[in-house]
């Protein structure tokens, strides 16, 4: 009978964990959804201004149509000869390009939400060999184009300057004869012909954009060099920089790229594929992503991310995965008080302690969209310790035990913002965390007569 007692009793506490289980779960839904118009937020922007883009050239593309004779049955089952043309183009990408300059970083903000933006201040060379285009039967070749690749035409600010061989050009909206590949610009070369020279190519213009720029390496060989006052980037893509310096005042970023270790040629030679369509990487994607980053997109490209290394719905998410261990743990200190103390703790007064608990999350979420993410731990953290605090003075009926719990949740909620702050110890700090306590738990009850506190309850 005083097993059963003693079982009933810790039953009904592994219940009320359970039922504070689901105001845990409802804080987790509002920063996942709070996440979500961050998402929106995201695409507004996108919408009005310009995406995350790729630049992708500079190509030489002569389009052609060959027109040939067919031998069909009409609908009358007579046999007839009808005219069928089929079109295509001759791709050539350069045997060295070269691509630099600034990204200026700005915030744009809707509601309670910043979104980070970018203009790129582009500066392009490249070198194509000459080109003897093959001479087919029936084959009719059209003008030659310059392409350049963008993701959002929208994006380009200004007119873009550009020279081929010394010689003014200018950009028209469209790729042409890869409109159905890619969108961006292009500009005539000249009349149609079966050799196409050597050419030098020089571009410059300024392309705004959303969260991310990548630059796919076209060329046999490919340098690239990015600068910026942005102190917290992500290099993704395919390819990490060759060199790279980031510091607070921003970074330098340098690749050198050959077409051995890229596939963009080969991808562009293919006969499918949307290349110049990306994705925004935002939210909980841009902390989850590794370093090294997935490419966004399909051809290989060198991407640079903007991201902000304290994303405050992440931060808010981890530390709530760790709401039951605070529960849990509040919950057993109150269970060896009341066996060990003999102090009658109604399970009404277990619930109230948990919600104090649970409610912790949701503050810190609310605030952290105000304030810095550690000045909203701290008000949250000083706020729901005073208000356990003070409860728990009634309940325990002392103040003096009220401050022994309030000091244990202080070092609780410090350990919780040290695991924060430290990704990648996290799992063996809270490894450490729950093994050291578990061993206080068995050191203070290891003479402990449970039969006999068993007697004591109500």
């Amino acid at each position: 009978m005083k097993s059963l007692k003693l079982l009933l009793r810790f039953l009904t506490v592994g219940g009320l964990v359970l039922l504070l289980m689901i105001p845990l779960l409802m804080v987790r839904g509002v920063i996942s959804d709070r996440e979500r118009y961050q998402a929106q937020a995201v695409e507004r922007i996108a919408e009005s201004m310009a995406g995350p883009q790729q630049v992708i050239g500079p190509l030489r593309v002569v389009p052609w149509q060959k027109v040939t004779n067919a031998t069909v049955v009409n609908a009358e089952g007579k046999p007839e000869i009808r005219q069928e043309t089929t079109r295509g183009y001759v791709l050539q990408t350069p045997k060295t390009l070269q691509a630099g300059g600034g990204m200026k970083p700005a915030l744009r903000r809707i509601g309670l939400y910043d979104v980070r933006t970018y203009q790129w201040s582009a500066r392009m060379s490249a070198r194509f060999d000459p080109l003897a285009l093959e001479l087919v039967d029936g084959r009719v070749y059209g003008k030659p184009i310059l392409v350049m690749g963008l993701s959002d035409v929208r994006g380009l600010i200004g007119t873009p300057t550009l020279k081929v061989d010394g010689r003014m050009l200018t950009f028209e909206g469209g790729t042409g004869a890869m409109s159905a590949r890619m969108s961006g610009v292009h500009a005539k070369l000249g009349e149609a012909a079966t050799l196409l020279p050597a050419s030098d190519v020089q571009m410059d213009f300024t392309l705004a954009g959303t969260e991310s720029l990548g630059i796919s390496p076209v060329a046999d060989n490919n340098r690239i060099d990015v600068h910026s006052e942005w102190p917290h980037p992500l290099f993704g893509g395919r390819f990490l920089p060759t060199q790279r310096t980031v510091e607070a005042s921003g970074f330098t970023a340098h690749w050198e790229i050959s077409s051995l270790a890229s596939n963009a040629q080969t991808q562009l030679a293919g006969t499918e594929g949307d290349f110049t369509r990306r994705m925004p990487l935002t939210g909980q994607a841009a902390i989850d992503t590794a370093s090294e980053g997935p490419s966004l997109t399909r051809i290989d490209s060198a991407d640079i991310h903007l991201v902000d290394p304290v994303d405050i719905y992440t931060q808010a998410d981890r530390a709530s995965k760790y709401g039951i261990l605070f529960v849990v743990l509040t919950f057993v200190g109150f269970a060896l008080f009341e066996l060990i103390k003999r102090l009658p703790i109604h399970p009404l007064q277990y619930l109230l302690v948990g919600l104090a608990l649970a409610i912790f999350f949701l503050l810190l979420l609310s605030l952290s969209e105000h304030i810095a993410f550690w000045k909203a731990y701290l008000v949250s953290a000083v706020a729901c310790i005073g208000l356990q605090f003070f409860y728990l003075s009634g309940v325990l009926r002392s103040w003096l035990r009220a401050a022994g719990f309030a000091v244990m949740l202080t070092a609780l909620y410090g350990v919780l913002y040290m695991l924060l702050l430290s990704e990648t110890n996290a799992l063996l700090m809270g490894t450490l965390l729950l093994f050291g306590i578990l061993t206080v738990i068995m050191w203070i009850t290891r003479k402990v007569d449970w039969y006999e506190l068993g007697t004591g309850l109500r």
